[in-house]
């Protein structure tokens, strides 16, 4: 089917942020990333028109798609090769409970080339089923893939990057340029690997108050962390947990913020 014929009879709806995949040789790329086999457990977050949904087709027996868009889970549902292999759950990711699809023995592996106006707020939805994930392939906004992959001291670390790297390894897998998308979008995208840990290297003991020492740290980035964190943290308290009040928090590390979170739990418990 050539790509002409994939956008007959749908356009590319602004308001789900569609831009539509329709490079070969990167959709082969994604393919041989995710590496899908049969057994397993995929998932494909808002398949489209079919770009990576139908090679994948093209691997395995069966897998489940999370599909918004009324027409297009209605287009899969009648699709020559598709139907038979697909369990259509239609509605918004952003709500969905990931662990009704598990079964016994098999992680969820998710993929998808997601929306820019939703991709943070879901891998925030995402990560709260880590322990139920084996692993995640993500065709994002080039921008987004920085901030996932960022290290302390860098522009693009920030709440993203220490919550995405507390949970998971983040592995860049390759890059893809506006042309490969109709129509294409004003910016580069990157496809991502996100590996959630079988044990979390740096637990904290309370979620709560390590979204709580991100959120401060990053709403006012120019701000020191004395100044960021002076309703919660003295000075006296930030150097005996080895963290210097006058530094920046996208200078910190991501143990340095489990520290501040697990000493704050401690202290208001």
């Amino acid at each position: 089917m050539s790509s002409d014929q994939v956008h007959l009879g749908h356009r590319a709806r602004k308001r789900f942020g569609q831009n539509f995949l329709h490079d070969e040789y990167i959709i082969d790329g994604i393919v041989s990333a995710i590496n899908p086999r049969n057994g397993e457990t995929l998932v494909e977050i808002g398949p489209g028109l079919g770009a990576l949904t139908e090679p994948v087709g093209r691997e395995v027996d069966h897998f489940h798609v999370v599909e918004l868009d009324r027409d297009l889970a209605e287009r899969l549902r009648h699709h020559p090769e598709l139907s038979s292999k697909l369990t259509i759950h239609e509605g918004d990711a952003m709500q969905f409970d990931f662990k009704q699809l598990l079964t016994e023995g098999n992680k969820l592996r998710i993929f998808g080339n997601l929306p820019y106006n939703v991709s943070t707020p879901l891998i925030f939805h995402l990560l709260t089923f880590h322990e139920n994930v084996q692993d995640m392939h993500f065709m994002l906004q080039k921008e987004v893939v920085n901030r996932l992959a960022a290290g302390p001291g860098s522009k693009a670390y920030g709440r993203l990057t220490v919550m995405a790297q507390y949970y998971c390894k983040v592995i860049p897998v390759l890059e893809v340029p506006p042309t490969a998308f109709k129509p294409a979008p004003k910016v580069d995208s990157a496809v991502v690997r996100l590996v959630p840990y079988e044990t979390l290297p740096h637990p904290t003991t309370s979620l709560k108050w390590l979204e709580r020492v991100c959120r401060e740290g990053f709403n006012q980035r120019r701000k020191t962390v004395r100044n960021c964190y002076k309703q919660i943290l003295s000075p006296e308290e930030l150097e005996a947990l080895g963290v210097d009040p006058g530094t920046r928090p996208e200078n910190l590390s991501i143990v340095q913020f489990v520290e501040m979170a697990n000493y704050l739990d401690k202290k208001h418990a």
